[in-house]
């Protein structure tokens, strides 16, 4: 996100400020992305006797309270808490001064730009306004009664009750949006279209910067006869991030379900071809884009689930993160270029047959091969977790073998993603969001390993591809507790396959351990056993004798490579001199 800011306030001709302005904004800043950039405006009421510090509290705390609220907190639910503890806080401090009738009142306007969507948070009538293509917008409503006499009140104001009602909107951002916020003390004395003309003047040809901008109605206010303080923050919009998952659940989780597709069927643009694949959690078709002649295939979600609002969630989810992830190792979500009239979304048609039915046909591959498929699913899992993304789900049905001989990633069902308003679930043994057979037995507990958790799931699979069978057997698909794990025992996998060597055995022992402590920490450590003996696993060897020194290892190569030129030496000694 970049922005460009001006903001002023001014006593004006009054002899005190009562008014307060601020903001919090650091480009690039990982705070900035959890939690948006804070834009704050509030006037103290004037006929309190402590509105000058009620402002500033209200500035200074909801600041300091909002940004350090959970990054699992939606922007409303963090706003509202901070302003709620804000509003007593005020209404106590009121209430200690009962005798001298005190005050600690003020209005509060609050901008929170995060991502692509605009939040505010209003109390009063100091004002919110959008400039979008010269079309100018109050998003926010005055709090004030009118009386008899044309007189009016302020109907709502931060510590006037120990109850608010906090008005809450939000908004989708575009570029070049400018928003305006203002004290009474410049709206009261600029008509709508004066303010629409000072934000649209231009300066020697160019566009004015928006602390100019700031200048400029500060000025004007002035001119037009303001007699009370004057407060502005200018925020206009020069780039935007990439969407995130809440931007994508609120512009699609109102979409309705499509219905049962079939051949020939249309939606959308998008004529349905046949139907790939169908459980009772979703369908996938391929489809063919009229207007391109391009196939994809199209992901529908179940109408079983079109009240379960967490399914929702999680279907939006998937789209949202294929679209942040761009690797020839996982699969490739197209943006949606026509309007939607339904849930949805599409992905790149991949040709091929998925790895469980390859291995079928496939068993004990030459290892170059197999080692081939290994590193490049291990290069798709760093791809997701470059991007704080988890899958959880990793199995031969979810990858791809294409005619080329590369893999794909195909699915996003169960990921987990860092720092997205949802907090870690468990996968279900039973059911859609995890395989018992190839994931983490510390997710099935209820524990986030993390990237472990994938790690633990590619070794699983890299010992399939080897052997056919699976580390710990059938068995593992009846464990239920961590009791039933730890009854588990490794299957060495030589016995599979005699061609494997003992120090791989052990780097694939290494990579399925159920204690995560006993296990690789990362896919480069796993891969570089794999590829590289590891002198500690051929230390511990038992074949080796009971010596376990640290030396012996390289006593018995050195005695090997010494065996060998003995030979050689014999071997020429034998054959004398050429006649």
């Amino acid at each position: 996100m970049q922005l460009d800011i001006g903001q002023l306030t001014t006593a004006g001709v009054k002899p005190l400020n009562e008014d307060a302005v601020g903001h919090t904004f650091l480009e690039g800043n990982s705070q900035t992305a959890s939690k948006g950039a804070v834009f704050l405006l509030a006037d103290g009421v004037s006929s309190c006797e402590a509105g000058q510090e009620a402002s500033r509290q209200a500035v200074a705390d909801f600041q300091q309270d909002y940004l350090i609220t959970p990054d699992t907190w939606s922007v409303e639910h963090a706003g509202r808490k901070a302003l709620t503890s804000l509003n007593l806080k005020l209404y106590k401090r009121s209430h200690e001064f009962t005798q001298q009738e005190k005050g600690y009142l003020c209005t509060f306007t609050g901008l929170i730009l995060k991502s692509r969507t605009a939040h505010f948070f209003h109390l009063g009538d100091s004002r919110l306004y959008r400039l979008r293509e010269g079309e100018l917008q109050q998003l926010s409503r005055d709090h004030v009664a009118t009386l008899g006499g044309g007189r009016r009140m302020l109907a709502r104001a931060l510590g006037m009750d120990s109850i608010i009602q906090i008005d809450y909107g939000q908004s989708p951002v575009m570029l070049e949006d400018i928003y305006l916020l203002t004290s009474d003390g410049v709206h009261d004395f600029l008509s709508r279209e004066q303010i629409v003309s000072l934000l649209i003047q231009s300066e020697d040809g160019h566009t004015a910067s928006a602390q100019k901008l700031a200048d400029r109605i500060v000025d004007h206010a002035l001119q037009a006869g303001s007699d009370d303080n004057i407060s502005v923050i200018i925020v206009r919009v020069l780039q935007l991030p990439d969407s995130t998952l809440e931007d994508y659940s609120g512009e699609l989780n109102r979409l309705p379900f499509p219905p049962d597709l079939e051949p020939g069927m249309v939606l959308d643009g998008y004529e349905v071809v046949r139907e790939l694949f169908a459980s009772a959690r979703s369908q996938l078709y391929l489809v063919r884009d009229q207007s391109t002649a391009e196939q994809m295939v199209m992901k529908t979600p179940s109408r079983n689930f079109e009240e379960d609002m967490n399914y929702i969630d999680r279907f939006i989810q998937e789209e949202w993160i294929g679209k942040r992830i761009n690797s020839p190792r996982v699969v490739r979500v197209i943006p949606q270029t026509s309007k939607r009239t339904a849930l949805y979304y599409l992905m790149e048609y991949v040709e091929g047959e998925s790895l469980d039915r390859w291995m079928t046909h496939n068993r004990f591959p030459k290892p170059k091969r197999a080692i081939q498929l290994v590193k490049q699913i291990a290069q798709g899992l760093r791809t997701l977790h470059d991007h704080d993304t988890v899958h959880q789900d990793l199995k031969p049905a979810n990858i791809m073998v294409m005619p080329s001989g590369d893999i794909k990633l195909v699915d996003f069902g169960s990921v987990y993603v860092a720092g997205v308003a949802e907090v870690f679930r468990p996968l279900e043994q039973e059911g859609a969001l995890g395989t018992a057979s190839y994931s983490d037995p510390q997710y099935l507990l209820g524990h986030n390993s993390a990237r472990q958790g994938d790690l633990y799931s590619l070794a699983t699979i890299t010992y399939e591809i080897f052997t056919g069978e699976l580390p710990y057997g059938e068995q593992i698909n009846e464990c239920r507790s961590a009791f039933d794990y730890d009854r588990l025992r490794y299957r060495t996998a030589s016995q599979f396959n005699p061609v494997i060597p003992l120090w791989f055995d052990r780097a694939l022992e290494k990579g399925v351990a159920i204690d995560p402590d006993q296990r690789y920490l990362t896919i480069d450590q796993f891969l570089k056993d794999l590829l590289h003996p590891n002198p500690e696993f051929l230390r511990n060897d038992p074949r080796l004798g009971d010596d376990r020194s640290p030396v012996l290892f390289w006593q018995f190569l050195s005695g090997f490579w010494v065996l060998i030129l003995v030979l050689v030496i014999t071997l020429f000694s034998c054959q004398g001199p050429a006649a």
